[in-house]
């Protein structure tokens, strides 16, 4: 196989950089072989291969995964597809762009805007993550509450199957109902019924004024229930996000900022349009309780929270090894899951640091341990992790939001959806990929 493809290497120093993801979850050794993909012909050499020898085969985006979906253990094949990032083509008129899964999420809403356009997902790692990662964990993020998710973004999905076909799904228009629905199949599956080699993708107008309102408050629960309060008010926010003091404490150590002198937690809220003034005033109004509100529609101003909001991750991982969860509730339920998480950090001992994406419900509850990377997790933060997707299914919630279930929470979602269910999902895994090999133990 390997004289039919340019790139590719069995290096230990190469095989070690594609063999676990952000996530940090313990790695199942080295894998065997990394390709570096150049065309979807060699994905399909790469696919058939693996298939006829049921050999796992693993792929690969930016590696900025946060659930252990691109772990790849001994006897594995990685195939990254980080070469393929073209923007191969950009329909203003349609508000449409076609691309190849490489492509970097932060360069395609760059490449949008030239057109008065935007790519609405928008994951804290928009700078490093790639349009097929956030395609296979359905990805969020901070524009989520408007905007939605990568799969309300999603028009249609080229894809190599297990035995190295190359099919379509889907169609560049915004409706289509031929047939089943097999492209939202695709979205949030990890890779495991296929390889995602192309992406028609729906672009929208880049609103005319944007404002941000930055709001403190001297608990994390009183700012979760003004998010729901701003919910309540009919204005949909474009951005409503919180976080808790200890992870303003973190990011002002990383960042020289200042941020937890203002209060124990911070909400901020963007909207957008032509003419954003009532809606301003609606939001404000909406914050009880806050001890500093400050709006402004300078770009400068909104830019500098966002990216004060996009560090948190990073801020807590500087702290120790992170224990990075995902869990979603519905949103009016927001502010008692809050109370509950700091529950559980009490019951259990544990360190656990919160954000959330307010505007739709999903919790970042961030546990860190005293433990090397590697090492098996202190009992304690598993036991605090399981009462966290306990929380969730008992709030009517979900296990993960957004970054998937990777390795991490595989006996967590059989629970979530129940064994009936559980089952169709491996039967339809084995109709699409008998062998097995596609990213397996990941996703079902």
């Amino acid at each position: 196989m390997t004289d039919e493809l340019a790139d590719w290497s069995t290096a230990a120093d190469r095989l070690a950089e594609v063999a676990t993801d952000r996530s940090g979850s313990p790695d199942a050794g080295a894998p065997d072989l990394v390709v570096r993909a150049r065309s979807v012909a060699e994905v399909q050499t790469v696919a058939r291969f693996a298939t006829a020898h049921g050999i796992a085969l693993v792929t690969r985006g930016g590696g900025s995964g946060l659930a252990g979906g691109a772990v790849a253990g001994t006897g594995s094949i990685v195939l990254d597809l980080s070469g393929l990032d073209r923007i191969v083509e950009l329909r203003p008129a349609d508000h449409v762009a076609i691309v190849e899964p490489g492509v970097i999420t932060a360069d395609l809403d760059a490449a949008a805007a030239a057109h008065g356009l935007f790519y609405a997902p928008d994951p804290g790692s928009v700078a490093i993550s790639t349009i097929g990662g956030n395609i296979a964990t359905n990805a969020g993020g901070l524009r989520g509450a408007k905007y939605g998710v990568t799969r309300d973004a999603v028009l249609a999905l080229d894809v190599v199957l297990a035995d190295g076909r190359l099919v379509h799904l889907g169609a560049g228009t915004l409706k289509d109902v031929a047939g089943y629905d097999l492209m939202s199949l695709v979205v949030g599956s990890e890779g495991t019924p296929g390889i995602v080699v192309g992406a028609t993708l729906r672009l929208r107008p880049r609103p005319a004024v944007t404002a941000t309102i930055a709001a403190y408050f001297a608990s994390l629960e009183l700012a979760a229930e003004a998010a729901v309060a701003v919910r309540s008010t009919g204005v949909q926010p474009s951005v409503l996000e919180i976080v808790d003091g200890a992870t303003l404490g973190a990011i002002d150590r990383l960042a020289g900022s200042h941020l937890h002198e203002r209060g124990e937690a911070f909400l901020l809220a963007q909207v957008d349009g032509t003419d954003v003034t009532a809606e301003v005033a609606v939001v404000e109004k909406a914050l009880v309780g806050a001890t500093e509100v400050r709006s402004s529609t300078d770009p400068a101003v909104s830019a500098e929270l966002l990216a004060a909001r996009r560090l948190a991750l990073p801020a807590i991982e500087a702290t120790g090894r992170a224990l990075i969860e995902d869990i979603a509730v519905p949103p009016s339920r927001l502010a008692e899951a809050v109370r509950r998480v700091h529950a559980v950090a009490e019951a259990t001992g544990t360190t656990i640091y919160v954000f959330a994406h307010a505007g739709d419900g999903n919790l970042h509850p961030i546990i860190v341990v005293d433990a090397e990377p590697g090492a098996a997790l202190p009992a304690a933060a598993v036991d605090a992790a399981d009462r966290l997707f306990a929380l969730a299914l008992e709030l009517g919630g979900s296990v993960t939001g957004e970054h998937g279930v990777g390795l991490l929470k595989q006996r967590w979602v059989a629970r979530q959806v129940g064994p009936d269910v559980d089952g169709l999902h491996h039967a339809i895994k084995r109709v699409l990929d008998p062998a097995g090999i596609l990213n397996p133990g990941k996703a079902v």
